[in-house]
């Protein structure tokens, strides 16, 4: 009994892909009498037709636990920390430079690249590397 034709229709009726839809193997007579779509509706409504269940974790089951960014511990390296507060002041003095007129914007590229590699351990050690190149 070839039913192609009752489960595209049911597919398009119910509004989910063809092979989603299942037929009662004991209503098959009656299921081939279906010509509309309401008789459609009527055997889903019946039990008749149904619809398969999608496999796997259902999208409309929410997760109770939430890993957002506020939910997320664990502590930062105490040595990247050091790093960030070392290059934030070094970076902030380089600009004050920069804003002050009394290095080029070349060399302010330059010092920020020297900053990020680890040239410098300290702000008097910057401040040093520039007295020697005739800043300041």
């Amino acid at each position: 009994m070839n039913l192609t034709k009752r489960r595209m229709l049911a597919a398009k009726v119910l509004g989910v892909g063809k092979n989603k839809i299942r037929f009662e193997s004991s209503k098959l007579p009656e299921i081939k009498e279906a010509i509309t779509k309401q008789d459609i509706r009527d055997m889903y409504a019946e039990g008749i037709i149904t619809i398969k269940e999608t496999p796997g974790r259902r999208k409309i089951i929410k997760r109770k636990t939430r890993r957002g960014p506020g939910k997320i511990k664990f502590t930062i390296k105490p040595g990247k920390r050091q790093y960030v507060i070392l290059v934030r002041k070094l970076r902030r003095h380089v600009n004050e430079l920069r804003k002050q007129k009394k290095i080029s914007e070349e060399k302010f590229w330059a010092l920020r690249k020297q900053i990020k590699a680890r040239n410098f351990k300290n702000k008097a050690h910057l401040k040093e590397h520039l007295s020697s190149e005739g800043i300041q």
